[in-house]
């Protein structure tokens, strides 16, 4: 494939700090390019630099003759008052194809691009959709452009798990080159034709593979093995090199001066192979737990909630325990944080529902310490800290030290005092950075701010609402191990995949039209999620009209028992979700919350009829096709 742009020795300083040098690209028609690396390595500021909008120090980018670049920030701005569809069709009067002639031409280009994105209501304010409605219209703004390139700063952050799947179907289609700046494994696995990780320890500043997630740990795996082996070679030469220069000058003559500067050419090459060899640090996360044996630290029971006139969620029962790990999902906009805030006594939930309080009257053998209906239920002092996705405690402009410790030098983690320094350090701080302001760091850098001052304080339950935004792949791994070991309850928001199917021992799922539902795990939500798709996409059970002869493959002839069963098999299918529902209607019943064998029970019977409804859809599909 044809290269569409290539750096040569690309570098970037700010003040005393290098962000990168020597840096090598390049990118080919239609590949996905991942661009890696840890917090503060410079990898918005080099998507910036390709995309022109901030000056390199030093080297070339060179983008083919012709070729359209677009470039999707990760803070989406749009002009004051503009609507939907304005916010992309203005864009194109100044910036867009040459096809692209007038105002009409504009906004027809700009409706098929939001059609294609999924903004149907482009007679919208711009300033009234939420975080994922946004990022579309920032992606629907450049595409629209018809680029050859498109480049992506951490697109995922505002995106729900849904908004996810798009985008990533989205580049998968498309006909133009991507450069992504993501920390997303199953993205980096499932979407990414290449993978470049850039940071400071690659003697050109970046180490790139072709190929998904998977084979780029193994050939970085085999390229740490092969510098491990290199450095152990050069440091049995330098040990020979120390040998031969200890035996004074008089052992050596003229003739041996070469032997001597390849000498110290080793030593210098063997420091700079230790440099970049050492082991890679990550932020060490321990949070701080109170150490409370309450089986039951949070009830919710039959919890509703409206907002603005729209029904958020409704019923939702919840019990936390210590060692419990809830995955909160659902679309943006569907009360995810507003569940958060209620859980947390921020709001009050509404008045209880007449399904709820009939629902109670007809309970039986209630455990003791069931809230009423409509109500929450807390444990005595309960503690609770919570990571808001706002991150808009810290005031940007005071210093790092004053962000970690405002008053003191010194922090108190564990009954510990630990000097301002030595905690800085922990999450990957030097002591020069001590003195810069909060808006001089980068994302992840300002997440582990957050972090940090969150972990001082001891907590029975974590809510954590999207905490991975920025946070690097490292910190992103030592962060599930901490909430892995966590003894409290964690309720976590995030859109991190990976995470979810590894840690959450449940899902609360919100649909965003006033249901939820409860599964055992990520999986369990997913093959549900399909199921639902495949059953929005049954064909529909009519006569059919005689179809126009022409060629096509000879169909089996059904047998007798085939065609008796392909004619219940609707039937059947809506027996077996019926039974489904039913399941999932029991799993929401508070008894069996609270009671862990009945819980694992429903949930396995649960489990088993959506594996019955999968199966039913496949024979249907065979036996429609034979």
């Amino acid at each position: 494939m044809a290269v569409l742009l290539t750096t040569q020795n690309l570098s970037k300083t700010y003040g005393t700090r290098t962000l990168f040098e020597g840096v090598a690209l390049s990118l080919e028609d239609r590949e996905r390019l991942a661009l890696i690396g840890p917090n503060g390595a410079g990898k918005s500021t080099l998507l910036r630099i390709l995309a022109g909008a901030e000056h390199h120090d030093s080297g070339r980018v060179t983008l083919r003759k012709g070729a359209r670049c677009a470039y999707v920030a990760q803070r989406d701005e749009f002009p004051a008052g503009v609507t939907v569809l304005s916010a992309v069709s203005e864009p194109l009067l100044t910036d867009g194809p040459a096809s692209i002639h007038d105002r009409h031409e504009a906004e027809l280009t700009a409706e098929l691009v939001l059609a294609r994105v999924g903004l149907e209501d482009t007679a919208r304010p711009a300033a009234s959709l939420s975080g994922g409605q946004r990022k579309r219209l920032a992606v629907a703004r450049e595409i629209a452009k018809e680029p050859d390139i498109l480049l992506l700063d951490e697109p995922t952050n505002h995106l729900d798990v849904e908004g996810i799947a798009w985008l990533e179907d989205l580049l998968r289609g498309s006909s133009f080159a991507s450069i992504i700046v993501t920390h997303d494994r199953e993205f980096l696995e499932g979407t990414a034709t290449r993978i470049v990780e850039l940071a400071p320890w690659y003697p050109q500043g970046t180490f790139s593979v072709v190929g998904n997630y998977t084979e780029f740990l193994r050939r970085k795996q085999e390229y740490l093995d092969g510098e491990a082996r290199r450095q152990q070679s050069l440091a049995n030469q330098v040990r020979e090199d120390l040998r031969w220069l200890s035996r004074g000058a008089q052992a050596r003559r003229t003739k041996s001066k070469s032997r001597i500067d390849a000498s110290f050419d080793r030593m210098d090459e063997l420091a700079t192979l230790k440099a970049r060899n050492a082991p890679q640090q990550a932020a060490r996360i321990d949070w701080g737990a109170t150490g409370r044996q309450t089986r039951k630290l949070l009830v919710a029971r039959s919890i509703t909630k409206s907002l603005g006139g729209k029904r958020l969620f409704t019923d939702v029962d919840l019990v936390l325990s210590p060692g419990q790990r809830v995955g909160l999902l659902g679309p943006n906009g569907s009360g995810k944080s507003t569940l958060i805030r209620v859980l947390t006594g921020d709001l009050e939930p509404d008045p209880p529902t007449s399904e709820a309080l009939a629902a109670a009257a007809r309970a039986v053998d209630v455990p003791p310490g069931t809230p009423p209906p409509g109500t929450i239920r807390r444990a005595d002092g309960l503690r609770i800290v919570y990571f808001s996705q706002t991150r808009d405690e810290i005031d940007p402009s005071v210093t790092l030290r004053d962000a970690l410790s405002p008053q003191t030098d010194s922090v108190v983690f564990q009954g510990r005092l630990i000097h301002i320094n030595t905690w800085a350090r922990r999450f990957l701080f030097t002591d020069e950075q001590l003195k810069q302001p909060v808006r001089a760091l980068s994302g992840g850098e300002r997440a582990r701010i957050h972090i940090a001052r969150l972990m001082l304080e001891p907590a029975d339950i974590l809510i954590l609402d999207e905490p991975t935004n920025d946070l690097d792949i490292p910190s992103l791994e030592v962060l599930e191990t901490s909430l892995e070991e966590f003894p409290g309850a964690v309720v976590l928001v995030t859109h991190d995949r990976a995470m979810l199917a590894d840690l959450a021992t449940m899902i609360l799922a919100l649909d965003g039209a006033g249901g939820a539902r409860a599964f055992t795990d990520y999986e369990q939500w997913r093959a549900w999620e399909e199921s639902q798709k495949r059953t929005a996409t049954r064909p529909p059970v009519v006569a059919r009209a005689p179809e126009p002869p022409a060629p096509a493959p000879m169909r089996r002839k059904l047998a007798y028992k085939e065609q008796r069963e392909l004619a219940g098999m609707e039937a059947a299918i809506e027996a077996a979700e019926a039974r489904v529902r039913g399941l999932e209607l029991e799993l929401t019943k508070p008894e069996v919350m609270a009671d862990g064998r009945r819980m694992q029970a429903a949930c396995a019977a649960l489990s088993e009829a959506q594996a019955e409804v999968a199966g039913m859809y496949t024979r249907w599909q065979e036996l429609e096709g034979a």
